[in-house]
């Protein structure tokens, strides 16, 4: 079993917040296609990441589902769907092998 997070920026990289719609959006699309999802909505995590010799805060929203297999060609088609979306050079999404008791 895996798990697979998605980490999707709050607002642009001009500060502007993305719709909620967009975020329920994704949620519902992972829902339809993993049968269940996990999102993060309410409280956003805090990211900080650098750029050149500046660090940057960046909230994100946190999607999780569980999966039996990973499908690396059909993630990296949904990251760069995302990527186009919420127009980021890179949207992060992991996956690491789970146990569930």
């Amino acid at each position: 079993m895996y798990l697979v997070q998605i980490l999707l920026p709050c607002a642009d990289n001009s500060g502007k917040a993305f719709p909620r719609e967009d975020f329920e959006q994704v949620k519902a699309g992972l829902a339809e296609r993993f049968e269940g999802v996990t999102a993060y909505l309410q409280a956003p995590a805090e990211g900080l990441w650098r750029e050149g010799r500046r660090w940057t805060p960046d909230d994100i929203i946190i999607f999780e589902v569980m999966t039996d297999e990973v499908d690396l060609a059909e993630w990296r088609e949904r990251r760069a769907r995302y990527e186009r979306h919420f127009k980021q050079e890179r949207v992060i999404i992991r996956y690491m092998s789970i146990a569930v008791v």
